[in-house]
């Protein structure tokens, strides 16, 4: 991990401390910094001038794909909010979660770990690891206010600290209601919870820290209201996902789904006129992203670019050099840890988390350049452990998964296993929508079958994607001999970086992750308890199907 030095050491001799580092780029880099007898600093402003350590605001919705923002090309979702902070920040078309599922995608985030770095913490409805600290306690204990509204670290049992349930993402303000748009979506009135968070911790002259985590686009919905409310038409949508059929019921579905995405958008955009009206918009780092790609079929909690592909925006007007510019480095969760704790001069080593494969993204906020910024950003890993439940013996579907360049490289540990989970259980591994009944009832009722194929039949062990040419990852060239050398070459990246980074699924051990228990023990040998008749209609969990 490259720890670079934080913008807000103030310039005067009396204030600079010695700061060691032995990353070699960085070592490098002291040169040219300010040198004192006994001591070895560089010690910078922002480049407006500011001395104080930013503010941050972090906004992130609950199953968003990065293809329906505004900025990434999207004709028939609306988000004028996200797309304004890309143009006045930096925008990255390649960012990406490491895992795409709610509790291990925000379980990296916190921590700057892979999910297969992170014990019982990999898995989906788990207990948070006691072991690892994360970001927002580091932050804490260096006199950052720190709280958050709606979404935090879920689902799953945190753990207790001193009696108290730990707070991984701070204290709650969420008192605050709201009537929602419609029945389905969230009453917690977020501008005011974060409005009275402002009122009383964020205003005494400490940085603060706030996590906004929308509950919005995670269904279900209220069928119809993106028409209904939204003003939307079917025929907006230029193009339906091929591994999708292509009706109206789906093409409502996404109507849905862009609803409350804009939702999510309206709402941050109100928080920044906040932000702006009490004078704090210029130093407050604000980021933009969700925690996984869109609650449909092959894509939430799968591994492709619907899955994992993430939306990344971050306004800093005190911070960013050159705003507006569109980032091509590939980016992934695990580098947003190392990032706040650079923006705070919060050095890993004091901070007392583990070790992160994540590099800060600062080096990127501080250049001029568009486009690829950091060559070393060459590639980024992917993967998944136990999502949901249904499948036999507390089974999850592993997978590890590599990008790099064009291509996208997939192993999929247990081929033999159903992806999106059993048959009998519901193919619990996808939430229930029209989408899904629709390829269900498709292939019952001998209409079709290749959606059904696609997105819950049986996969071949690896999986090869051109990106460029193949974004909706239909098209497998794992096998063809014109594409031998790069499949090779992939796979052998990523069991390169597997077994440094002590993946038990590499280097052994690897199904401790099913036998690692849920936070809630009904869903232990839940297809078990279905077979034997002990639960019935389990399906019933999930609507529509």
């Amino acid at each position: 991990m490259f720890n670079r030095l934080s913008y807000f050491e103030t310039v005067t001799k009396s204030q600079c401390q010695m700061k060691i580092n032995y990353n070699s780029s960085i070592i490098k880099a002291l040169s040219l910094s300010v040198l004192i007898p006994g001591n070895l600093a560089m010690c910078t402003r922002d480049h407006a001038g500011n001395s104080q350590p930013p503010n941050i605001l972090f906004c992130i919705a609950d199953d968003a794909s990065f293809h329906h923002f505004g900025m990434a090309g999207c004709q028939w979702v609306e988000t004028p909010v996200f797309d304004r902070m890309a143009s006045e920040g930096v925008f990255f078309n390649n960012c990406y979660t490491s895992n795409a599922k709610s509790a291990p995608s925000r379980a990296s985030i916190l921590t700057g770990r892979y999910s297969w770095q992170l014990k019982e913490g990999g898995n989906h409805i788990t207990n948070f690891p006691s072991e690892f600290k994360v970001f927002t306690e580091a932050l804490s204990d260096n006199d950052y206010m720190v709280s958050y509204t709606g979404k935090g670290w879920a689902p799953g049992n945190p753990g207790m600290v001193d009696g108290q349930p730990r707070l991984l993402t701070g204290k709650h303000y969420n008192k605050n209601r709201t009537t929602a748009p419609t029945a389905s979506m969230s009453t917690e009135d977020y501008v005011a919870n974060f409005i009275e968070f402002l009122d009383k911790d964020g205003s005494g002259g400490k940085p603060w820290f706030f996590w906004f985590g929308s509950r919005e686009p995670h269904r279900a919905y209220e069928y119809g209201s993106g028409i209904t409310l939204g003003g939307k038409s079917t025929d907006m949508i230029d193009e339906v996902p091929p591994f999708w059929p292509d009706t109206e019921e789906v093409r409502t579905d996404m109507l849905d789904y862009a609803f409350e995405i804009e939702y999510f958008d309206t709402q941050i955009g109100k928080m920044l006129d906040e932000l702006e009206k009490r004078g704090m918009l210029d130093n407050t780092i604000i980021v933009v992203t969700s925690d996984n790609g869109m609650p449909f079929p092959r894509a939430k909690a799968n591994n492709y670019e619907y899955s994992h592909h993430m939306p990344l925006a971050v306004m800093w007007k005190d911070g960013i050099y050159k705003p507006g510019r569109k980032i091509n480095d590939l980016v992934n969760f695990v580098d947003l840890a190392p990032t706040f704790l650079d923006a705070a001069a919060i050095e890993r080593e004091r901070s007392g988390m583990h070790s992160s494969p994540g590099k800060s993204l600062l080096n990127i906020f501080k250049s001029r350049k568009v486009g690829k910024v950091d060559p070393e950003r060459s590639y980024t890993l992917l993967g998944r452990e136990r999502d949901d439940i249904g499948r036999p013996d507390n089974q999850g579907y592993p997978i590890r998964a590599i990008i790099s360049g064009d291509f996208l490289y997939i192993n999929n540990l247990k081929s033999h296993l159903m992806p999106a989970g059993n048959p009998e259980t519901g193919y619990l591994d996808i939430d229930g929508s029209p989408t899904k009944t629709i390829i269900l009832d498709m292939m019952r009722d001998g209409v079709d079958s290749s959606y059904y194929t696609l997105s819950m039949g049986l996969r071949p062990a690896e999986e090869l994607y051109n990106l460029r040419e193949d974004s909706f990852c239909v098209e497998n060239l794992a096998g063809e001999e014109q594409y031998a050398a790069t499949q090779k070459e992939l796979r052998e990246l990523l069991y390169s970086q597997l077994r440094e980074q002590e993946d038990p699924r590499v280097v052994g051990g690897g199904d401790i992750f099913d036998r690692y228990p849920y936070s809630d023990p009904l869903f232990w040998n839940f297809y078990e308890k279905v077979m034997d008749g002990s639960i019935k209609e389990p399906w019933i969990l999930t609507p529509w199907v």
